[in-house]
């Protein structure tokens, strides 16, 4: 590849122009290489399994290739190496025989190891002398057992009992989550967890809490759950009742209201339609209409049936709450 041609000049050339020419040349004359990687396949491995540490952007003018178990050069931990120019193998104290190194620098490990797990790092040296040192790390896991469920207490009184269970489990590295009712128990202020998830306590149990609970542990590729352990929670009737909370309340007197004005509308038309009230308006008073139907009550219009329902309703609202 050529050069752009800079045009010539009489005289003397400013040093800036000299600093521009000289930039431009430099980033025409750099090479655009792609950095050398590695990539676990798969990214987590199943013990027994085969994984392959794949190279990308190896380079073209190589010359030989080492690889080595860890993070630091160190002859005693060379695996093997690969020569260009003969096309040979060249095995190294750390190889296992469970091993294969190909000519684009990949590294093939079969039936892994949990002792495999760990950094492996690969030197790359081309035939101008220049080296790459790149690191890659291999992740190998055992398939996780089944856990047991252990319970405090399987039966407990509401508002009275605190009840404490226990995942138990041999495996290592792995993660825990909770179930209720085959599903993700959600966070309440009464659930606490601790440190690494094997213990829920819940403090004080309600009623709500009756149901199946389970435990699943897990790791990047496998899970397994507890069989389900059935809660039977009891109720204490000497025990004050915690009542109803104030939103409960507040959408109980909602509904009581809309469904009061609406009774109260409701015979409020029918009065009016037997009345023959004029553009839907009574034709004479509350008063005159308990003078000319003396078969009713003084006062007993729809309006204040309404509100006696209404205050009736309250009263056993409030009385419910207190019991």
């Amino acid at each position: 590849m050529e050069s752009p041609s800079v045009p010539a000049h009489r005289g003397c050339v400013p040093w800036q122009g000299l600093l521009l020419a000289a930039s431009i040349l430099t980033l025409w004359s750099l090479p655009t290489t792609a950095q050398l990687t590695i990539e676990s396949v798969p990214p987590n491995a199943a013990e027994g399994k085969d994984v392959l540490l794949r190279v990308h952007n190896l380079p073209g003018n190589l010359m030989v290739c080492i690889w080595y178990k860890g993070e630091k050069i160190d002859s005693n931990l060379r695996i093997a190496s690969y020569t260009a120019h003969t096309q040979a193998v060249t095995l190294g104290p750390a190889y296992s025989q469970r091993e294969t190194m190909y000519p684009n620098g990949s590294l093939l490990f079969q039936k892994v190891t949990l002792q495999d797990t760990g950094y492996y790092t690969l030197v790359a040296l081309d035939k101008d002398a220049e080296s790459i040192q790149v690191t890659g790390q291999l992740r190998v896991y055992q398939p996780v057992g089944k856990p047991a469920l252990q319970a405090s207490n399987a039966t407990v009184t509401e508002h009275k009992d605190a009840l404490v269970l226990t995942c138990l489990t041999n495996d290592r590295g792995i993660s825990i989550r909770w179930l209720f009712k085959n599903q993700i128990l959600p966070h309440k202020h009464r659930m606490k967890l601790s440190q690494d998830n094997n213990i829920l306590t819940i403090d004080p149990v309600r009623r709500e809490d009756t149901g199946s609970f389970q435990c699943e542990v897990f790791n990047p590729i496998s899970s397994s759950k507890s069989d389900p352990l059935k809660l039977d929670v009891q109720y204490d009737p000497t025990l004050p009742s915690p009542g109803l909370s104030v939103g409960a309340m507040a959408g109980i007197v909602v509904g009581v209201l809309a469904g009061v004005a609406l009774v109260a509308a409701l015979a409020y038309f029918l009065y009016v339609r037997k009345t023959g009230g004029y553009d839907g308006l009574p034709s004479c008073s509350a008063s005159s209409m308990a003078d000319d139907h003396p078969g009713r009550g003084k006062g007993t219009s729809p309006l204040s049936l309404g509100l006696d329902l209404l205050l009736l309703l309250l009263k056993s609202l409030l009385l419910s709450t207190d019991s």
